[in-house]
């Protein structure tokens, strides 16, 4: 199956709708992403963005076009103003085979696994990103959830044992190697689920390769990507996700290709838990556990889509190293386990 998108309807309904040229829109695939798929949109009134899901099998309630919308428009009432501003919003499948958003376009530089040409970043610049990228995570937790009708987009009420489970049928479903840590790993989450729950709004998928950069201050956030997954639920779950994301230098090479944490200048993982623990009202006396879990779900993450590119729903070449994220991840999260270290 291709990965080609036929957009020649797509251009007729957006000139009917938005009176643009359709000989002047240009629509082109921005790469970066392993999920939802990410078009730059050129419109006689400027640039936009289009999400799609991927092509081929998905998760059951992923990569949900709906949802994504219904998000920004919470966060843009709760006053979050780091997160794009939803255009339009296509339920039907008819222009381009699925479901698809439009939404603001913003311009900036997306750090991903190695740094642009001729671009430097000094230490204390990735110092101030570092924990201005916190700080921006800290806001979206602590966001008021009520008034701005955030706390209708999620089920925070059992959430931690929900998604254990959930993720481990994930993976149950998506095996395609035998790997004994990973089965150790879940076995050790389902029985060490914590008995208290933190409420908050949380991303998900909060890394570097989310975050759009002020090309003229490096340091400083203009927007959060990739809101696909965001929810209501435990902020430390978040957090464990962005922990596992977060690669040090002494890392696997495998794990560094998701975030350039592991440059000289960032906050250690150590220093990230001592720095949200410092702005945040939530107990992290038990972060080894939402540790375990982020390896554990980025391992699944990488498995989902390992098993698609086996069945030829992309030919994309970087999805075909990805069992070696799901190897490197499941034994980082048991010798956590065995060493009681992040």
């Amino acid at each position: 199956m291709g990965d080609e998108v036929d957009f020649t309807r797509l251009k007729e309904h957006l000139e009917k709708r938005f009176s643009w040229d359709r000989n002047a829109v240009e629509i082109s695939p921005i790469s970066g992403g392993y999920s939802n798929l990410t078009f730059l949109l050129k419109t006689p009134e400027g640039k936009f963005a289009l999400r799609r899901p991927p092509f081929g099998e998905v998760a059951a309630k992923a990569h949900d076009m709906v949802r994504e919308s219904q998000i920004l428009d919470g966060l843009l009432m709760a006053g979050y103003r780091k997160s794009p501003k939803p255009i339009l919003l296509f339920e039907e499948d008819y222009l381009i085979g699925v479901p698809f958003l439009i939404m603001e376009f913003v311009d900036g530089l997306v750090l991903r696994n190695k740094l642009p040409q001729g671009i430097k970043i000094l230490q204390e610049d990735f110092e101030t990103l570092s924990k201005n990228t916190l700080d921006s995570l800290i806001e979206l937790h602590l966001l008021e959830l009520n008034r701005s009708g955030l706390i209708n987009l999620g089920k925070p009420t059992g959430y931690v044992s929900r998604q254990v489970h959930g993720w481990v049928d994930r993976y149950q479903q998506a095996k395609t190697d035998k790997l004994p840590e990973m089965e150790k790993v879940a076995l050790w989450l389902k029985a060490n689920l914590p008995q208290k729950e933190n409420v908050g709004f949380i991303h998900n998928d909060y890394k570097y390769d989310n975050l759009v950069l002020n090309p003229q201050n490096l340091s400083e956030i203009r927007a959060v990507l990739d809101w696909e997954m965001a929810t209501v639920g435990d902020p430390l779950m978040d957090l464990g996700t962005s922990l596992a994301y977060w690669a040090q230098a002494d890392d696997p090479e495998i794990l560094k290709m998701f975030n350039l944490t592991h440059l000289p200048g960032n906050l250690s993982r150590a220093e990230v838990i001592a720095y949200y623990n410092s702005r945040t009202p939530f107990d992290l006396g038990n972060i080894l556990f939402y540790y375990v879990f982020g390896q554990y779900k980025v391992a699944v993450i990488a498995q989902q889509i390992y098993k698609r590119f086996l069945l030829g729903y992309t030919n994309d070449p970087r999805f075909g190293a990805l069992i070696q994220v799901v190897e490197a991840a499941g034994k980082k999260a048991e010798n956590a386990i065995l060493t009681e270290k992040i």
